[in-house]
């Protein structure tokens, strides 16, 4: 299923996306099919298409969230840390927040680095399969989980990949692609560069992990893309 949003900025039309399909930002796969242009007196809006499979779709609608946090904060907790231990690395498991039918847990641990992974691909499968098991507990209930602020330092530096791409097609009049990445990653590409005048991008590729293309704007007059 695909549905499309249009808002005055990217933000504004993820927020529309939200609010109409009842989704947190992390769970839509989104795709920037116009980043707006600016005319001579306004800029156009937005416009995003959003990926949906219709059983996450019918799953998102039937499934909400309303129990108390604290009721099964204990029992994720108590899941973790046996997963861990059976993983052969033993740790602290700590709440981050509880906000929204979301509970953040914290891993503290010696193995952090373990833990997190080539890329964070570790900490993702067990964020995976926790949310597995919270899901049996409650439906509707969401696990973010962390180690060392991994999710902020990557998003930081996805940030600053996304800042030097932009500079680098800028100065070889290039477009660059990339690596794939997860949804939530793209939407961080796209944001960051949204507002960079003289380049756009465009999301491509097949399945959950497409590549973002960084590319000159090329409804920018010539003397503005030197």
């Amino acid at each position: 299923m695909i549905r499309e949003f249009e808002g005055k900025t990217e933000l504004e039309a993820i927020a529309l996306a939200m609010q109409e399909l009842q989704l947190e930002q992390d769970e839509l796969d989104i795709e920037i099919i116009d980043a707006g242009k600016r005319g001579l007196f306004k800029k156009s809006n937005v416009r995003i298409r959003v990926h949906l499979s219709d059983d996450e779709f019918e799953e998102d609608y039937d499934e909400e969230f309303t129990g108390d946090l604290e009721e099964y904060e204990q029992q994720i907790i108590d899941f973790l840390s046996t997963v861990l231990t059976k993983m052969g690395y033993s740790g602290d498991v700590q709440v981050n927040f509880r906000k929204n039918g979301k509970l953040g847990l914290e891993i503290i641990s010696d193995h952090s680095s373990i833990i997190i992974g080539k890329k964070g691909k570790n900490l993702d499968a067990l964020q995976l399969i926790v949310n597995v098991y919270a899901g049996q507990l409650q439906p509707g209930l969401k696990v973010v989980i962390d180690s060392e602020n991994y999710r902020m330092r990557h998003e930081e530096q996805l940030v600053k990949l996304a800042y030097r791409s932009a500079e680098q097609v800028k100065r070889s009049g290039r477009s660059k692609l990339l690596d794939p990445m997860n949804p939530f990653e793209r939407r961080l590409v796209h944001t960051a560069l949204n507002d960079i005048e003289g380049v756009t991008t465009k999301s491509e590729g097949d399945g959950l992990f497409k590549q973002v293309r960084i590319s000159l704007d090329d409804e920018l007059p010539p003397l503005r893309r030197q």
